[in-house]
C-alpha cells in the first residue's frame, strides 16, 4: 500500500492489517451516503427516523447473513473490545447460577483477559489453559478444564490475533456442548477472511479488522444462550449494550463486510503464498531467527518471526525509517511493547519481535522489498549492538 511520504523518504508499505486494514472503498461510499440518509434516531416515528431505521434494519441483516446467524441475535458496540468484554461479562452474568468460573485459552486478546481480570477481581475464577510450541490450544487440558464442577462460560479466539494459528474451536465447542458449557469465540481475526467455525455461542468482532471504520463492533449471541447484559438497562440494541449506535459508521461497517467476505477466498489464495515466501525467506536469509506459529494451519494473511539480539522497539523504528509499518512487541500492547503474553506462553522467541500482516492493498512488490531490505536492517542493528559473526 502506498501513501504520501516526505521528498527523498520511502514509500509507506503498510504491513500492519492484523491492527486495522485499510479503509475498504465500499466503507468509504457506504459512510458517505449513510450520512445524508442515517443522521436521525431510528428510535423514532418520524420520516427521517424510519429512513435511519430502515438502514439499520438492513446492515444488521447483511451482517447476520455473513456470519450466518439470525438478525436478532446481532448487536452493534462501540468497538470490538466493548464487544468482548460484553460477550465475557455477559455470559458470566447469565450463567452465574451454574457457576463462576471462566475457562480460557492463554492466548487470548488482551481485551478478553482484562475482562477475566475484572471477574477475578468480582470474586470469580478464571483457568487459562495452555497452548503447544506452535500456538494450538492443548485439547486434552480444555476438555479437562471445561470439565470441572463450577465452569459458567468458555472462552477461546478462533485465531491467534499474533501469530496467525487457527484454534480447534470445532473440537473444543464439541468438549464445551458434552457438559453444557457455553463457548464465547473472539472472532476478530477471522470474520470476512477464513470460513466461521461452527459450535460457539457467543461471538464478537471489530469492523476495522476487515476495512470497515473504526468504532464499530459486533456482539453475537445465539438465541438460547444465557447472556444478561453487564452494562446499566438500555432499551438499545436488544438491551446487549448502551448508548445509540453510529450509525453511518455501521452502514459502511455492514457493507465492507459484505465485499471483504465475497472476496475472501480470493484473497486467501492471493495472500498466502506471499505469506509462505516472507516465512521461507527470513528463516533462510536473516540468521538467529525463530518464525513462529503453525506453518500450516494458520490465517493466510498473517506471519510473525522473532530475531535474536535485536531490540523489537529499536527494530520497529529501523523498519519505519524505511518506510515499514509493522507490529512489534504484543500486538494489543504495542505502545508500551511489553513482552507479547501469547509468544511467552507458546515458550519461543518474544524478543526482536516482527508481526506482518498482509492486507487486499499488499503487493508481491511490497514483499519483495521488506524481504528484500529487512536482512540488511537487521544485521545494522546487531552491528550497532556490537553482535557481530552472525
Amino acid at each position: 500500500m502506498s501513501a504520501r511520504s516526505e521528498p527523498g523518504s520511502p514509500t509507506p508499505v503498510y504491513l500492519d492489517a492484523a491492527s486495522a486494514a485499510p479503509t475498504h472503498p465500499v466503507a468509504r461510499q457506504a459512510l458517505l451516503a449513510a450520512f445524508d440518509d442515517g443522521w436521525a434516531d431510528p428510535g423514532k416515528l418520524y420520516t427521517q427516523a424510519r429512513r435511519a431505521r430502515q438502514l439499520l434494519d438492513a446492515a444488521r441483516e447483511a451482517t447476520a447473513l455473513t456470519l450466518g446467524v439470525r438478525a436478532d441475535e446481532v448487536s452493534f458496540t462501540s468497538s470490538g473490545t466493548t464487544a468482548a468484554h460484553g460477550a465475557v461479562l455477559g455470559a458470566l452474568a447469565g450463567r452465574r447460577r451454574v457457576g463462576s468460573t471462566l475457562v480460557h485459552s492463554a492466548i487470548e486478546h488482551s481485551a478478553v483477559l482484562h475482562a477475566a481480570e475484572r471477574h477475578v477481581a468480582a470474586g470469580g475464577a478464571a483457568v487459562g489453559v495452555p497452548v503447544d510450541r506452535s500456538g494450538r490450544l492443548d485439547l486434552d487440558a480444555w476438555s479437562a478444564a471445561v470439565r470441572e464442577p463450577g465452569v459458567a462460560v468458555a472462552s477461546l479466539i478462533t485465531a491467534s490475533h499474533e501469530v496467525g494459528t487457527v484454534q480447534p474451536v470445532a473440537e473444543a465447542a464439541a468438549a464445551c456442548a458434552e457438559v453444557g458449557v457455553p463457548l464465547y469465540v473472539d472472532a476478530a481475526q477471522s470474520v470476512a477472511r477464513v470460513p466461521l467455525p461452527a459450535g460457539w455461542s457467543v461471538l464478537s468482532a471489530s469492523a476495522h479488522k476487515w476495512g470497515g471504520p473504526p468504532g464499530v463492533g459486533v456482539l453475537a449471541v445465539r438465541k438460547g444462550t444465557r447472556w444478561e447484559s453487564p452494562w446499566p438497562a438500555d432499551e438499545r440494541e436488544g438491551g446487549r449494550t448502551p448508548g445509540v449506535v453510529n450509525l453511518p459508521a455501521v452502514v459502511a461497517a455492514a457493507a465492507s463486510l459484505r465485499a471483504a467476505a465475497a472476496d475472501a477466498a480470493a484473497e486467501a489464495a492471493r495472500l498466502a503464498p506471499l505469506v509462505d515466501r516472507i516465512r521461507a525467506r527470513v528463516a533462510a536469509e536473516v540468521p538467529d531467527v525463530e518464525v513462529v506459529g503453525d506453518p500450516v494451519l494458520r490465517l493466510p494473511h498473517l506471519v510473525t518471526f522473532s530475531c535474536l539480539y535485536v531490540d523489537g522497539e529499536t527494530l520497529l523504528h529501523a523498519l519505519d525509517r524505511r518506510g515499514f509499518a509493522v507490529s512489534s512487541g504484543s500486538s494489543c500492547t504495542s505502545s508500551t511493547l511489553r513482552p507479547s503474553h501469547v509468544l511467552e506462553a507458546m515458550g519461543v522467541l518474544s524478543h526482536g519481535n516482527v508481526r506482518v500482516s498482509l492486507h487486499r492493498e499488499t503487493t508481491e512488490a511490497d514483499v519483495e522489498r521488506f524481504l528484500g531490505e529487512l536482512p540488511t536492517i537487521v544485521a545494522e542493528l546487531r552491528a550497532d549492538a556490537g553482535v557481530v559473526g552472525l
